[in-house]
C-alpha cells in the first residue's frame, strides 16, 4: 500500500517508514507543499507510486555544505529544483530591485534560497558527492536548458547543464522522462549513458555519438553574432513539438556538446488523471507550516487544474517553451472528484476560485491533426487570425462548469486562469459560452489580457488585432445588458515590449484615456529565457521574419512607456509630459477631452487656449474655479 501520509521530509520520517537509504534526495527551493500545483509534489508521487522512495529538502542552507548531508546519499541521484518559479523573478523586479517577499517561503520570507538556485544547489551536492547523479528539472532549468539571453548579467549564457555541473536536465513537466531516468538508474545503467530518454537533456564530449540531431549554431560564434542566436531559436521553436520535433545539439568546443532530444509525448487523459489522483495531503508540510504560512498555496487550495500546454502561443510566455501547444486535459470526472473532496476542507467556503490551467477554456488540442502530426512548426493556431483547422468548442468546459457549480456545498465557481477572447469569438455557439460566462462566472470584473492595442505591437506579442479585442468587448457588454448585470472587463496591459516605440505607448495611452480606465498596476515587458519575446529583446530581430524590431531598453524611456498608461496619477506627470513632447504629441496637453494632462502654470499657448476653447462652458468654469483657487 503505498503511504497516504507526506513524502518524508525529515529525518524523523524516513526512520518512521524505515528507510535508511531514500532512492531520491529532492532538493526544492520552495517550502514542500503536497498539492499538484507545486511541480515538485507532483514529481515525488509519481515516482512513489512506481515503487521508489523520495526524500524531500525544502530549503537548504546553500551556505553550509552538512545541510545537503541531512539524509546522507541517496542510492540513485539527487533531483534539483529551484522551484515553481525560476529563482530570478522570484527575487528580482523588472527593474531588478530585490522583492521584499517570496510567495513559495513560510512567512513569506525573503533570502531562503540562493540566485540561480539550480546552479548553487547543484554545486553544493557536487562538492559533497562528487560522483552521484544529478538531475535538474523545473521551470528554472527547462527554460535554460540551451544556451540563452540572461537579463540579470545582461549576457548571453551557456547551457545551466554546463554551469551546474549536473547530469541530466529533465525539462517540461517531466512526468515521462523522470520515471524513464528511474528505472534506468535502478537497472544499473550509468548516468552518462541516459542518451535515450525524450524530454531530457544531455552532454556528450564526441560529435560522433550525435545521431539524427540537428546541429544549431556552435555557442562560440552565437555570443559574437547575435543573429545567429536569433536564427538558432527559430530552429528551438520549430521543434518544440513531441511529435513533430528533432534531436537538437549545441556544440561549446570540440569535445563539448548539449543535446537535447526530442520533447517526451503528452500525457493521455487517464495518464493526467493518474497523476491528479495520487495521494497529495493537500497541505503545506508541517515542519514548513511550522515557520509560517505559505502565501502561494493560499492562492490556489482552492483551484482547479483543468489542463496544460496553450496553443494561444504568445511570444512573451515561455509556458510554450515548457509545457508546449498541445493541450493535455483531465476528465471531467477526475476533476469533480478533486472538487468533493475540496468541498470536505473546514477552510472551504462554497468558492472554487478557478477551473484552468495556462489558458482555461482550453480543454481539447486546437485540431484533430494535432494529436496524430503535432503542432505546425509554420503557422500558430489562432496568430495571426484562427486557423481553418481549429476546432473552437467550449461545448465540453460549459458541460464540466455546470457540474462542478451544481455540487452539494459550492455557491460560485469562478475562473481566473483567464480566457482568449479570440477563441471564444472564433466558436460558432460564442453566445452560449458568453451567456454561462457572465450569468454563473463572473463577479463584477472579467480580467483579459489584450496586452496592447497597437497592431504594430500586437504582432510582435503574437496577440490577435485590436479590432478582435474589441468586437469582444462589445459582446460581452452586450451579453451583460441583456442579462441585467453590471459586469465590466479588466484589461490587462503591457508596456515597453519590443516593438513599442513612443508612438504605440501614447496610442495605448489614448485607449486608456476613452476607456475611461487606468490600471492600478502596469507590467513592463519581462525578458526571461526563452521565450520569443526575449530573444527580439536580445538580438532586436524577430525570429520568425529575422526583420529588425525596435526595443526599449532604456530605463529612462521605459519609465516614460509605463506611465502614460498611468497618466492620471499625479507623479507620472513630468514623464508624461516629457513622453509627449518627445513623440511630438504636445497636442494632448492642455484643457480639452482628449489631452492627458493640463500645461504646466504660467505655460499655457496657443494650443492650450485652443483646447481651453473647445471645452464645455461647464468645463471651462470648472477650469477657471481651479485656476481662481490656486492664485
Amino acid at each position: 500500500m503505498p503511504n497516504t501520509g507526506f513524502l518524508p521530509a525529515t529525518r524523523e520520517e524516513l526512520r518512521e517508514r524505515g528507510i535508511t537509504e531514500p532512492d531520491f534526495v529532492y532538493v526544492i527551493g520552495d517550502a514542500y507543499v503536497d498539492h499538484p500545483s507545486f511541480g515538485p509534489a507532483v514529481i515525488g508521487r509519481v515516482l512513489e507510486s512506481h515503487g521508489y522512495t523520495v526524500a524531500m529538502l525544502s530549503q537548504p542552507d546553500w551556505r553550509r555544505p552538512e545541510s545537503i548531508q541531512v539524509y546522507g546519499e541517496p542510492r540513485l541521484a539527487f533531483l534539483v529544483s529551484s522551484g515553481n518559479m525560476d529563482s530570478m523573478v522570484n527575487h528580482y523586479s523588472v527593474s531588478k530591485k530585490r522583492r521584499r517577499t517570496d510567495a513559495y517561503t513560510p512567512g513569506g520570507v525573503m533570502g531562503k534560497r540562493p540566485d540561480r538556485a539550480d546552479i548553487v544547489y547543484s554545486n553544493l551536492i557536487r562538492s559533497v558527492y562528487r560522483h552521484t547523479p544529478i538531475i535538474l528539472g523545473g521551470i528554472e532549468a527547462s527554460l535554460r536548458r540551451l544556451a540563452h539571453y540572461d537579463y540579470w548579467s545582461d549576457s548571453f549564457k551557456r547551457s545551466l547543464l554546463l554551469d551546474s555541473g549536473a547530469d541530466l536536465i529533465s525539462y517540461g513537466m517531466g512526468e515521462r522522462s523522470i520515471v524513464e531516468i528511474a528505472d534506468a538508474l535502478a537497472s544499473g545503467i550509468a548516468v552518462q549513458d541516459l542518451t535515450f530518454v525524450d524530454g531530457t537533456v544531455y552532454k556528450s564530449s564526441r560529435k560522433e555519438d550525435i545521431y539524427d540531431a540537428i546541429f544549431l549554431p556552435d555557442y562560440e560564434s552565437m555570443r559574437a553574432e547575435k543573429r545567429l542566436y536569433a536564427e538558432s531559436f527559430a530552429i528551438q521553436q520549430k521543434n518544440a513539438d513531441p511529435i513533430r520535433g528533432k534531436r537538437l545539439a549545441e556544440a561549446y568546443s570540440d569535445h563539448t556538446f548539449i543535446v537535447q532530444n526530442p520533447p517526451a509525448k503528452p500525457l493521455t487523459q487517464e495518464e493526467m488523471d493518474e497523476v491528479y489522483d495520487l495521494p497529495y495531503k493537500r497541505a503545506v508540510h508541517p515542519a514548513c507550516l511550522a515557520r509560517g504560512e505559505v502565501p502561494a498555496f493560499s492562492e490556489i487550495i482552492f483551484s482547479l487544474t483543468s489542463c496544460r500546454g496553450c496553443f494561444g502561443a504568445c511570444s512573451f510566455c515561455a509556458l510554450t517553451f515548457h509545457q508546449g501547444r498541445i493541450i493535455q486535459a483531465r476528465s471531467q470526472e477526475s476533476l469533480i472528484r478533486e472538487a468533493e473532496a475540496m468541498v470536505q476542507d473546514p477552510d472551504f467556503k462554497g468558492y472554487i476560485h478557478d477551473v484552468g490551467g495556462p489558458t482555461a477554456d482550453f480543454r481539447h488540442p486546437a485540431c484533430e491533426k494535432q494529436e496524430k502530426h503535432g503542432a505546425c512548426p509554420e503557422r500558430q493556431c489562432l496568430f495571426p487570425k484562427p486557423c481553418p483547422n481549429l476546432k473552437a468548442d467550449h461545448g465540453e468546459y460549459i458541460s464540466l462548469l455546470r457540474k462542478l457549480r451544481a455540487l452539494p456545498g459550492v455557491k460560485k465557481v469562478f475562473i481566473r486562469s483567464g480566457i482568449r477572447f479570440d477563441y471564444v469569438l472564433a466558436d460558432p455557439k460564442a453566445d452560449v459560452f458568453l451567456r454561462e460566462l457572465c450569468e454563473h462566472h463572473v463577479s463584477g470584473q472579467l480580467k483579459v489580457a489584450p496586452e496592447h492595442v497597437s497592431d504594430r505591437v500586437l504582432s510582435h506579442m503574437g496577440k490577435p488585432s485590436r479590432g478582435v479585442y474589441e468586437a469582444f468587448c462589445r459582446k460581452y457588454k452586450k451579453m451583460n445588458e441583456r442579462l441585467g448585470k453590471k459586469q465590466y472587463l479588466v484589461p490587462y496591459l503591457m508596456s515597453s515590449h519590443p516593438g513599442s516605440t513612443l508612438k504605440e505607448a501614447v496610442e495605448l495611452a489614448e485607449y486608456c484615456r476613452d476607456l475611461g480606465y487606468m490600471p492600478e498596476q502596469v507590467q513592463d515587458f519581462y525578458p526571461t529565457p526563452s521565450t520569443l519575446s526575449t530573444c527580439m529583446y536580445y538580438t532586436g530581430l524577430d525570429p520568425r521574419t529575422m526583420q529588425p524590431v525596435y526595443v526599449p531598453k532604456n530605463p529612462h524611456e521605459k519609465a516614460m512607456q509605463r506611465a502614460l498608461i498611468q497618466y492620471r496619477d499625479p507623479k507620472n506627470r513630468d514623464l508624461v509630459r516629457e513622453a509627449l513632447e518627445k513623440s511630438g504629441r504636445t497636442d494632448l496637453i492642455g484643457f480639452g477631452p482628449k489631452c492627458l494632462i493640463r500645461p504646466e502654470r504660467g505655460q499655457e499657448g496657443p494650443k492650450s487656449q485652443k483646447s481651453f476653447s473647445g471645452a464645455s462652458g461647464r468645463k471651462k468654469k470648472t477650469i477657471r474655479n481651479v485656476h481662481k483657487k490656486k492664485s
